[in-house]
């Protein structure tokens, strides 16, 4: 019996996370980001930024854009 407890339980966990799931990532906003011809383009350079680990684009018209 008790195991028929637990993988019921366990299913209806699963099938709450898998409902929950999509939502979530709906959720989350896109990250812009612009290529760094784009950047140059702009007026700007392309920088990295290693606090964050990311290349960011430095003054222009995308300043403070990330570089995909």
């Amino acid at each position: 019996m008790r195991t028929r407890l637990l993988g019921f339980t366990a299913a209806l966990m699963l099938a709450a996370l898998g409902a929950v799931g999509p939502v979530a990532q709906a959720a989350v906003p896109a990250v812009t980001a612009i290529g760094g011809p784009a950047c140059v383009k702009g007026g700007g350079t392309v920088e990295y930024d290693s606090g964050a680990g990311i290349w960011k684009c430095v003054r222009g018209s995308h300043d403070g854009e990330s570089i995909n």
